[in-house]
């Protein structure tokens, strides 16, 4: 299954810095339409107006956390199937643990490459529904 270059990508990160790597690296690996958040409040204010293909989001972030998110967009019957890749710089079993039950598809710990990062999009796409 070809992977679709064009989906709507939402990146969420408090630090500006992040924000600026994660849209180059997308940039590199050909996704175009890639909008930005710097909170997990802001990332749901933009779905309000907007759809959606992939939300990669860091864990870490003031005042709503990565994991605040992701579990109101699970809560949220329009937003409840968004493909969710959490970032984080820890790798402690109990956050992956959480982070899956709470129905992320895919975990990225920092720092990651360009091709780490492909590989798990082309993994969330390529998950079968049993």
């Amino acid at each position: 299954m070809e992977l679709n270059k064009n989906m709507r990508i939402l990146i969420v990160d408090d630090y500006a810095t992040m924000l600026r790597i994660l849209r180059n690296l997308l940039k590199q690996l050909g996704f175009e339409d890639v909008h930005e958040a710097s909170d997990g409040q802001a990332a749901l204010k933009q779905f309000e107006n907007n759809t959606y293909d992939l939300v990669i989001s860091d864990w870490n972030m003031e005042p709503m956390t990565g994991f605040d998110l992701l579990r109101a967009v699970r809560s949220n019957p329009e937003t409840a199937e968004t493909k969710f890749i959490m970032i984080t710089a820890e790798s402690a079993t109990e956050n992956v643990i959480a982070a899956k039950r709470a129905g992320v598809n895919n975990y990225i710990i920092k720092p990651f490459t360009s091709e780490i990062l492909m590989g798990k999009i082309e993994a969330v796409f390529q998950q079968r529904v049993a």
